[in-house]
């Protein structure tokens, strides 16, 4: 894992860096929200390095999953015989971050009880282990707490206490995600390219011009987190290879596709609607091209017009590939060959080179002529602060 960091260079980062700045400041308790991917754990992390206890213990915790009896046990501890298990007494997180920090991630999750438990020693900094009969100490612990939920929904369903949120949000850090901050992908995929070529000891690999150009329009919807493994991903595979875009993941690939249309009753049979509709079940609906279209077609039900636009739809998305069309169109590896002979017997072969964005071709399947390994990097940006 990179050392906590912030990457990125556009105006919402660079405001966050100051909010992560401002926050290590003090000792106040500090509430990160944001979806999940965006980085809560690494403003955290920011949050206590910047902080006057960056020498002591930061200790972190997630809260989603854990039954009452084992989060309570590792926040509190527990003594010597209170449960089944437990052969020796055993400090809690909170007693082991003494004068330093304790992160409490997906703190929306926790029980009422649990949340009862915590609003107790947020009051009195006062630590009762499971099975003693008493406060064993007092702790100077700051708390940092992150949450994926609306935590204002879930006091109004009664799952979150009012009282437990406005102890912890007394300073608000929310980070916004990828989507709504896209000048930041290109500092980021560089970033995670880098970091993860020296991490495998691989050289790093080169990003073709139209592979950068899925990767930059694709939305993230797992954020960082999503384009830090699919890094990983290509940087392993690739290693040290030019990155194609049939080498990335399906829903990037995808990325540029057309919005979605709806069906009309004037327009529903109309070829050029007709064709968007069939290329969506396929590309967006899992449906294969054998279910969505060759059975309605072989039953008269498509013309050769509509079958060469779906084609055409196909060739746009795949940089004029066919053989990345099996995939795009859920079709079974072996089937290539069965495929192109459709459309081969029914004359509804497209020609490929106007989708190839200008790269050699040399033959009518999509193989492509060998290209020289050059090394297009992403271009450098400064770093500024995008969660990372």
């Amino acid at each position: 894992m990179p050392s906590p960091s912030f990457v990125g260079s556009s105006a919402a980062s660079r405001a966050l860096d100051g909010d992560v700045t401002a926050a290590a400041r003090s000792d106040a308790k500090v509430l990160i929200t944001g979806e999940s991917g965006v980085g809560k754990e690494v403003a955290a992390q920011l949050i206590h390095a910047r902080s006057p206890r960056r020498d002591h213990p930061l200790s972190a915790l997630n809260c989603a999953g854990l039954p009452d009896s084992l989060l309570e046990s590792a926040l509190f501890g527990h003594v010597k015989g209170s449960f089944t298990d437990a052969y020796r007494d055993k400090p809690g997180l909170l007693q082991q971050a003494h004068r330093g920090t304790l992160f409490l991630d997906e703190v929306g999750e926790m029980s009422l009880r649990m949340q009862a438990l915590l609003l107790r020693f947020l009051e009195t900094g006062e630590i009762q282990k499971i099975g003693a009969d008493f406060q064993t100490d007092r702790v100077d612990v700051r708390i940092v707490c992150a949450t994926n939920r609306n935590l204002r929904e879930r006091i109004a369903s009664g799952d979150f206490r009012e009282d437990l949120y406005y102890r912890l949000n007394v300073i608000h850090v929310h980070i916004l995600p990828l989507r709504e901050r896209p000048e930041d992908v290109r500092d980021l995929l560089q970033h995670y390219f880098d970091f993860h070529a020296a991490q495998h000891r691989v050289p790093v690999p080169s990003v073709a011009p139209e592979t950068l150009d899925l990767l930059l329009a694709y939305d993230w919807p797992g954020n960082v987190r999503e384009l830090r493994n699919t890094v990983e991903r290509l940087v392993v595979r690739g290693a040290g290879h030019r990155i194609e875009p049939a080498d990335l993941p399906f829903d990037v690939r995808c990325a540029r596709l057309p919005p979605r249309l709806e069906p009309t009753a004037v327009g529903a049979s109309h070829p050029e609607q007709q064709a968007r509709l069939l290329f969506e079940a396929m590309a967006r609906d899992g449906v294969s091209f054998w279910e969505a279209v060759y059975e309605p077609f072989t039953a008269h039900d498509l013309t050769r017009d509509t079958l060469r636009l779906i084609i055409t739809y196909g060739l746009e998305q795949s940089q004029g590939r066919y053989s990345a069309l099996t995939e795009l169109f859920n079709m079974e590896k072996r089937d290539y060959k069965r495929f192109l002979n459709v459309l081969r017997k029914h004359d509804c072969l497209v020609p490929f080179h106007a989708f190839r964005s200008g790269r050699a071709a040399s033959a009518d399947t999509g193989a492509d002529a060998p290209i020289p390994d050059r090394r297009p990097r992403l271009d450098p940006s400064p770093r500024g602060a995008g969660a990372a």
